[in-house]
């Protein structure tokens, strides 16, 4: 009897366990995960640390008492404020409509015209109809408003700076992320260090999430596929 209880107790907490350890696998799996090519630069390396060659001024180290505090170095922080907003709307409609009529004579064989009950036998007559009309219309409107801060990764030779960074954002039953990067020019940048979206070249923005909203929001694998082009009906 002793050992039966043993087992239970045994057995109790391997359940336990395994319910503790898909509960950890159910909170990771919603979370987003940072994605490498967003990531900060690593000042740690040689070609960004500057030299110490002794004298008060250095390099990369120095303090503007007469600019403004703006990002111009590898390394500095730019806040970028989301102003994005796109409305598209499209419609065409078609119709075609073509009518035939082609018509044969009876002619002569051996010039003797073949009838049957008084009517012309080679005589024949052709008719076609044919009509289309097809119409559609398409919309699309999409707003994202937001301010990210990212970091300068490398400054290009004519002096315009490649920035990216993300931000995580855990919330009740999920989590959220922006991603970004583009090419700023220092003339588009503020007083106060920010510029806006609309003025980066060669923007890419992401805007995501993960968990039971975004599950619920998302059709399941055997919907997607009766959606899917591959479809035959």
């Amino acid at each position: 009897m002793h050992i039966k209880s043993k087992l239970r107790i045994v057995n109790t907490l391997i359940l336990l366990s395994s319910l503790v350890l898909l509960q950890a696998c159910s909170t990771t799996r919603v979370q987003v995960q940072p994605d490498p090519m967003f990531a900060p630069i690593d000042l740690k390396q040689s070609r960004y640390q500057p030299v110490n060659n002794g004298a008060i001024f250095q390099q990369g180290r120095s303090v503007r008492l007469f600019e403004d505090s703006k990002a111009f170095r590898v390394g500095d922080l730019l806040s970028v404020s989301l102003s994005e907003s796109t409305n598209a709307t499209k419609s065409a409609a078609t119709k075609t409509t073509k009518d035939d009529e082609f018509s044969i004579g009876g002619g002569t064989f051996f010039g003797v015209t073949p009838t049957n009950n008084g009517d012309e036998v080679l005589s024949n007559s052709l008719t076609s109809e044919r009509e289309f009309e097809g119409s559609g219309d398409s919309a699309q409107s999409n707003s994202l408003r937001g301010v990210i801060t990212v970091m300068v990764s490398e400054i290009l030779p004519n002096g315009n700076m490649v920035v990216r960074g993300e931000k995580i954002i855990g919330l009740n039953q999920g989590s959220e992320f922006i991603r970004l990067t583009g090419i700023v020019r220092p003339q588009d940048v503020s007083s106060n260090n920010e510029v806006v979206s609309g003025k980066l070249a060669n923007a890419r923005i992401f805007y995501g999430g993960g968990g039971v909203v975004a599950e619920a929001n998302t059709k399941g694998w055997l919907s997607r596929f009766f959606s899917s082009p591959v479809f035959p009906f």
